[in-house]
């Protein structure tokens, strides 16, 4: 079910004004308890993500509701997203989608999905994050309870936190799960009730837009942490300022057009969260977690000046280094490659400089395996040849890895020998999720020279 609708015939039923809020309260507008719901997902550049989050939804079996409709909303995409979502579709006859042919921004896009959408719950998931089992459940759970108008679930981050960024994501996902907790703040996943036309076009933060236009009907709101997704952060000063600073900018402008503040605006509440979440247990962390504070105050000054100026963010520019492949990032933690490397001029060492000194070399080179790998890797010498690497994360950034080392020409310095020694090397992986089940293989059998690997 592809509806392949141009944006000036889907955008016609959608006007560009303030939402009307519906005048009922909420118990005369629940009805009987409800089953259905509609996903609206709004993708702009998202091929490598989209097919990952779609599966991810429609692979689950909810108890207590069923998706009945999944439309992706593709916003003036210039990659092949409104393609991977249509042969989805000729799959799942469930998927549809809406093809905006101009980016104008994801407001825009969200209209378009709730002037289509036909279920009484609608939930809204982003297009480069990653839908953890039994969560689409954990959501629609709550709303048995008449009383309630959105819930939201527990974004947990994908980033290497042992990086001053990957701290700085982790920090703040921490912090946003520690205050919802005790006021909902919604983002990220969202389901709520099908009683809002539509939300402010020029809003930059539009979970909050619906949130607050939520509770102004009467409704409550419910944050679920057992609702996880996954996602990926900026990796980057510039993204992270960048995306901070217009989100801050749209915080400001819901309170100064809707009266409405999440949570998080309060800097008190923040220091709050912050004071008892671990943040400060090392020199490291304790350095990251200032810098992070840092960074931090200077987008929201800088979402304050844009707000001045009056300057909207209505169509964001993309922050790229959170839409790497989630999936990759999603399945790291469980996962373990092992690398085995070959010395495979090892003989020849032997002949040439004899035993001890060719051990020497393997010694050599199991130390400069460890650099390139980093010191969360576990690096041994099985025998004087074979030297064996666990490494824990994405198969294919190991593997890259390896490949890497093989190809770096090593030489490694020894006495008497003024110009080092050279050494081929040769590898295979294995990557499992547990200490029972492979998940890939690429082993070179015969190992060979460096140079002749075998494809994975």
């Amino acid at each position: 079910m592809a509806l392949d609708t141009q944006n000036e015939v889907v955008g016609g039923a959608v006007q560009p004004q303030p939402a009307a809020l519906d005048a009922r309260t909420p118990s005369q507008i629940a009805g009987p308890p409800t089953s259905h719901c509609s996903v609206g997902i709004m993708a702009y550049n998202e091929e490598g993500n989209i097919g990952h989050t779609i599966r991810s939804i429609l692979g689950q079996s909810p108890r207590w509701g069923r998706v009945t409709e999944l439309l992706v909303v593709a916003s003036g995409c210039t990659d092949r997203t409104a393609e991977v979502v249509a042969e989805l579709a000729r799959e799942d006859p469930r998927i549809g989608l809406i093809v905006q042919e101009r980016r104008e921004g994801k407001a825009s896009a969200i209209n378009l999905f709730i002037a289509s959408a036909k279920s009484p719950i609608l939930m809204m998931v982003g297009a480069d994050v990653l839908v953890d089992d039994g969560t689409i459940d954990e959501l629609l759970r709550h709303f048995r309870d008449p009383g309630v108008g959105m819930v939201g679930g527990h974004p947990i981050p994908v980033n290497d936190e042992t990086t001053l960024m990957g701290h700085a994501v982790h920090l703040q996902w921490r912090l946003h799960d520690r205050l919802a907790r005790r006021s909902p703040k919604l983002g990220e996943i969202v389901a709520f009730r099908n009683v809002v036309p539509n939300i402010p076009l020029d809003t930059a933060v539009d979970e909050i837009s619906i949130q607050a236009l939520i509770t102004q009907l009467g409704y409550r709101l419910v944050y679920e942490p057992r609702a996880v997704v996954y996602n990926r952060g900026p990796s980057t000063v510039a993204d992270f300022l960048r995306q901070r600073r217009r989100i801050h900018a749209g915080h400001l402008r819901v309170r100064e057009q809707q009266g409405y503040e999440p949570s998080t605006m309060s800097a008190w509440k923040i220091f709050g969260a912050l004071a008892g979440s671990g943040s400060f247990s090392s020199p490291r962390t304790a350095w990251w977690t200032i810098c992070t504070v840092g960074l931090e105050a200077a987008a929201r000054a800088l979402g304050r000046y844009d707000v001045a100026r009056r300057r909207t963010h209505q169509v964001w520019e993309s922050v790229d280094t959170t839409k790497r492949h989630i999936a990759d990032g999603a399945a790291s933690p469980g996962q373990q490659n092992v690398l085995v490397f070959h010395i495979t001029n090892f003989r020849r060492h032997e002949l040439e400089l004899g035993a001890r000194a060719s051990r020497r070399v393997t010694q050599l080179v199991m130390q400069r395996i460890q650099e390139a790998l980093g010191s969360t890797a576990i690096v041994s010498v099985q025998q004087s040849a074979i030297i064996v690497a666990l490494v824990a994360g994405d198969h294919d950034a190991a593997e890259e890895a390896a490949r890497q080392l093989v190809a770096a020409n090593i030489r490694v310095a020894l006495n008497g020998n003024r110009d080092g020694v050279g050494v081929d090397l040769a590898f295979g992986i294995i990557a499992f999720s547990s200490p029972s089940q492979a998940l890939s293989t690429s082993i070179p059998i015969p190992i060979e020279p460096a140079g002749h690997l075998s494809p994975s």
